[in-house]
């Protein structure tokens, strides 16, 4: 049965185009299927986390990661009597906006569109679903629901500040309501993705030989995971004692999420949805002790993973790479594809040519950029970072 605080998909705010709705779906999983079947969602095969897509068959990319996300975020959702379809579709969709390799690429891309009103992957995956997306008949982006795009938009809390011109852009026109906190189910798929980015590159880093078990195991947390496999099966085989430990990491994060909130929730009560937002603090969240040992893997992450001397000659590579190209598209439009041709066209000024050249470079693949950077400079870089 749906929490009082669920968001009902009977009750959603609708879509900015309207449109008969499905008979045998609720509009939220309408969206989700939407999102599936995109063309930016497909591209997420071939993008990373964290290493260079072909260097091995076995790393994450941001579609496994996207999946793996969507699936704790609907183990969270249906704990806490949440809207599943909405949970998934923010899941599914929240790293649609990111670059060709990973934050180093964002990094370099944001660095370059600063004068132009700047980069970020969330405000991307707005301008993607609303915008850039362009199969339908009746209008541009897949006209998504107001609370998935609420979700995207916000999924990780109120968006203050300056804000990119994309998100900008976009809320001029369709009012997200930036400074509140987004439903649950946002909140659910938020958090999903932290338990899921926090577990896989523990894996991806031991098999990419940054570290090792032993290493890993001196961290908390896990080191009581490796310790319960050593206790109820000694001896065990290396590989699947790293597998038993890792899979109790995600188990002790999904608990804790959802004992913590399950408390935090009956405390608070929320009548509604609409009360649930009016809280001013996130709902759904890791209890204080869990999330003071997550800092600790994250620190050890950046140092030996994210820092490594290897992951940083692949970084130098990424920003050569979006450095050459983004002058080279900016200064020659006619390099980009004949689709995009007519957009260049009604450019009125650079700065709008900026940002459909860091759309079109967005949206890339990792292989794609690799290929186009070595088309169009006729360098040949080593993408080999020596993991």
């Amino acid at each position: 049965m749906p929490a009082p605080y669920a968001t009902d998909p009977a009750r959603s705010r609708g879509r900015r185009v309207a449109e008969e709705e499905s008979a045998f779906r609720t509009p939220f999983q309408r969206d989700r299927d939407r999102i599936i079947h995109s063309s930016a969602f497909r591209r997420l095969k071939h993008k990373t986390q964290v290493f260079v897509a072909h260097e091995g068959d076995y790393y994450r990319t941001r579609l496994t990661h996207s999946i793996e996300v969507a699936q704790v975020a609907r183990t969270i959702a249906g704990a806490l009597g949440l809207d599943a379809g909405l949970t998934e579709a923010v899941a599914l969709a929240h790293d649609l906006g990111h670059t060709p390799f990973g934050h180093a690429g964002e990094d370099t891309l944001a660095d370059l569109m600063a004068p132009h009103g700047g980069f970020d992957h969330n405000a991307q995956a707005l301008r993607i679903v609303t915008a850039l997306e362009r199969h339908y008949a009746g209008f541009d982006g897949l006209n998504l629901t107001w609370e998935t795009l609420e979700g995207l938009a916000k999924h990780n809390g109120p968006v203050t500040g300056p804000l990119p011109y994309a998100l900008a852009h976009y809320n001029a026109r369709h009012d997200l309501e930036l400074h509140s906190h987004a439903g649950a189910e946002a909140q659910a798929a938020a958090i999903a993705d932290d338990i899921a980015y926090n577990n896989h590159d523990l894996h991806d880093g031991l098999r990419a030989g940054l570290f090792t078990d032993e290493e890993i195991a001196t961290l908390p947390v896990v080191g009581d995971c490796f310790a319960e496999v050593d206790r109820l099966w000694p001896g065990l085989e290396a590989k699947r004692r790293r597998h038993e430990a890792l899979r109790r990491v995600f188990g002790a994060m999904v608990g804790d999420v959802i004992a913590t909130s399950r408390a935090h929730l009956a405390r608070a009560a929320p009548p509604d949805v609409a009360a649930l937002r009016a809280l001013g603090v996130p709902v759904i969240r890791f209890s204080p002790a869990l999330w003071q040992d997550l800092q600790a893997i994250r620190a050890f992450l950046f140092t030996r993973m994210y820092r490594a001397p290897a992951v940083n000659a692949m970084r130098a590579m990424v920003d050569e790479v979006v450095r050459d190209l983004f002058p080279i598209y900016l200064d020659a439009p006619e390099h980009l594809p004949e689709e995009w041709r007519a957009d260049v066209a009604r450019a009125g000024d650079r700065t709008e040519l900026a940002r459909l050249v860091a759309d079109y470079i967005a949206g890339m693949t990792d292989r794609f950029a690799l290929q186009s950077h070595a088309r169009l400079t006729g360098k040949r870089l080593e993408t080999k970072a020596g993991v």
